[in-house]
């Protein structure tokens, strides 16, 4: 049973890329999400702990248990944790699918970017739904790659980003999981489930988003998965690059993007 393959890898510049989307994307995912204090809550999947500081900075008197599989980022989530100096966070390694903590032991638990990664995501929900006590509350948040639109559009943009679908896909994840929440949160049991779709918009007039999401999210996402892509003869070289190019030219002053994210609300 696989936990989580990470398709973007784990290199430095891939915690960048994190850093620079969580913080970028901040009100817009994370601005509805307050825990009470005394709250217990757990943060499954918290990688390098983007999400995490900002769970705790908005929640400053929850107690929260930020778990990931993944020694290397939850080295990188202690160091950003620390500086920030947020006492309410504990960072524990962990699986999804085989958690050590009792049943009930959480009122409240968060994930962000993890579903898709993981190769059978109602099988996580079902089982960190038995962590939660009678009417606690599960927030889950993904993106949907398939929801990506522009202006100039281009033939090259949309393959490359075909390429990091289908090269998720390969490695048992789905990268337009966010049209799924619902089904999938439903499906495993939770009620009370509500879809709220989360649209970024971005021209000339946000240039916070220009550089932020556009550039330094979305198409440094996609541009990282090139070589992969062309290795495997997804696209060429040449025509990867053509794509590459065309994304970056949604950022210029004429230049539209679109992507939406989903964020699901459930009940135990």
């Amino acid at each position: 049973m696989s936990s989580r393959r990470y398709v973007h890898g784990y290199t430095e510049r891939e915690s960048e890329r994190l850093r620079d989307q969580a913080e970028t994307l901040t009100g817009l995912l994370h601005g509805d999400t307050r825990y009470p204090a005394g709250s217990r809550v757990l943060e499954a999947g918290c990688g390098t702990g983007a999400q995490t500081v900002i769970l705790a900075q908005n929640s400053p008197d929850a107690h929260i248990t930020s778990i990931d599989i993944s020694e290397a980022s939850l080295d990188e989530a202690r160091q950003r944790v620390l500086a920030g100096g947020f006492g309410n966070v504990t960072l524990e390694a962990g699986d999804i699918f085989d958690l050590p903590y009792e049943p009930g032991s959480f009122d409240h638990i968060f994930l962000c970017f993890v579903l898709e990664h993981l190769t059978e995501p109602l099988l996580a929900l079902e089982r960190l739904r038995l962590l939660l006590r009678e009417g606690g509350t599960i927030t889950a948040i993904e993106g949907d790659h398939g929801s990506a639109y522009f202006h100039p559009d281009s033939i090259h943009a949309r393959r490359a980003i075909g390429c990091l679908v289908n090269l998720q896909r390969e490695m048992g994840g789905n990268a337009l999981i966010g049209r799924e929440l619902y089904p999938l949160v439903t499906g495993a049991g939770y009620r009370d489930v509500h879809v709220s779709p989360r649209m970024v918009y971005v021209d000339a007039s946000r240039p916070d988003l220009v550089l932020g999401f556009t550039r330094l999210t979305f198409t440094a996402m996609v541009e990282g998965v090139g070589d992969d892509a062309v290795r495997r003869g997804m696209m060429n070289r040449d025509d990867w690059e053509q794509g590459i190019r065309d994304l970056y030219r949604t950022a210029e002053p004429d230049g539209v993007f679109c992507y939406t994210f989903f964020k699901a609300t459930g009940r135990r």
